[in-house]
């Protein structure tokens, strides 16, 4: 449901306001003890982050695809791990639940995603099963009025606060590829269900991820997302919630670089060298100008392809598109932003070199820029033919 005008300005101005008086404050402290304070999570739920994209009747904000993206863009000018905590409850956590989740599902679980309480994480990636999603080795095995889970799950965000887990496996293992696979809505606590320890990361500190064991972890067959219908449609709903969580990856890559090329501009024009500022040299300006025309690119392209989502049509290749340019484009950014600091820019008091190492991974998640290619090449042969 849309909001109107007023309103929409409304929140986007107070998330702006957030992240400048309550979340950049507090960056190196976040940097520095790998955590998000409790008290900023529940301010963030106040301001109803949480329930960015799940429908009203469940207590969110029901924010079109166009809404959520100028609320991103605001969010993302700050440490990513901040977005992280959100992330999963906003895209990929809520949205195979919203889409393809019986009533029942939807009751039991979407106001407690809306309002902070759950934590979700998307558990799809395993150690040889990561572009090639299809490949999922896990197995969830029909044991009368239960699934039976064996398997590992590597790399999976907000596993180590999360409540509910979206599990991906397989259960027709006869099959092979995206075919036999299924989602389960599995709570933290389950007995065969354990977590590794947090993995230590190149940057986004305060972000955390671990992987996922299951040892026959034994679930109800409600526990089925979408119910028995669903079954052995997994590799459909978890494709069709990647649009949206692209594009909502995308708005923060935009953020980030607009953060950094504001930050980068200020400290050309008091860094003096020669007798001036450096903001004054051309091959500074070009670097200058190339960030701006490549971010405002990337925002017209998610602006873009999210009108197109919320008018009802199919955005897959484009929102690949839009992760593609805005991941890539927001590293470019950040080797710039380096540039143009010099040596202050590989000093961590600037910030600049931790935004450079939280952008990397930008490029990887939700599908890689390599796995964004192919998507985008063999749909437009399809189309083609």
């Amino acid at each position: 449901m849309a909001l109107d005008p007023e309103s929409l300005d409304q929140l986007t101005k107070s998330v702006r306001r957030f992240v400048r008086e309550r979340l950049v404050p507090l960056e190196d402290e976040i940097a520095e003890k790998d955590q998000v304070p409790e008290y900023i999570i529940k301010e963030m739920a106040e301001l109803g982050l949480f329930g960015l994209s799940v429908p009203e009747q469940y207590g969110g904000l029901g924010l079109l695809a166009q809404e959520e993206m100028k609320v991103v863009f605001e969010l993302g000018q700050t440490s990513p791990a901040f977005r992280s905590v959100i992330g999963t409850n906003v895209g990929i956590g809520s949205q195979g639940l919203v889409m393809d989740g019986t009533d029942e599902q939807r009751r039991r679980y979407l106001p407690g995603i809306a309002s902070g309480k759950i934590i979700t994480c998307f558990a799809l990636t395993e150690p040889d099963a990561g572009s090639d999603a299809g490949s999922l080795k896990t197995t969830a095995l029909r044991d009368g009025d239960s699934y039976v889970l064996n398997g590992t799950k590597r790399f999976i965000t907000n596993a180590p606060e999360a409540r509910l887990f979206t599990v991906f496996a397989r259960t027709d293992p006869k099959t092979t590829g995206p075919k036999g696979v299924s989602a389960f809505l599995i709570e933290a606590g389950t007995p065969g269900m354990a977590l590794g320890k947090h993995d230590r990361k190149m940057g986004q500190q305060g972000a955390h991820c671990c992987d996922v064991m299951f040892d026959d972890c034994r679930v109800p067959a409600d526990a089925l997302l979408g119910g028995p219908p669903m079954e052995n449609q997994g590799f459909k709903t978890a494709m069709k919630t990647m649009d949206r969580g692209r594009l909502n990856i995308s708005a923060v890559c935009v953020g980030v670089a607009e953060r950094l090329i504001r930050d980068s501009l200020a400290y050309a024009m008091e860094r003096k060298q020669f007798g001036e500022p450096i903001a004054h040299f051309q091959l500074i300006q070009e670097m200058l100008a190339y960030c701006k025309m490549e971010a405002y690119a990337a925002r017209c392209m998610v602006e873009e392809t999210a009108r197109r989502r919320d008018a009802g049509e199919n955005v897959t290749t484009e929102a690949s598109c839009c992760k593609l340019f805005a991941s890539e484009m927001v590293g470019r950014v950040a080797d710039r932003a380096v540039q143009i600091y010099g040596g202050a820019g590989y000093i961590s008091e600037y910030r600049i070199e931790r935004f450079y190492r939280d952008v990397r991974l930008f490029r990887v998640y939700e599908g890689t820029s390599e796995i964004q290619k192919l998507v985008i090449a063999r749909n437009m042969m399809r189309e083609a033919s």
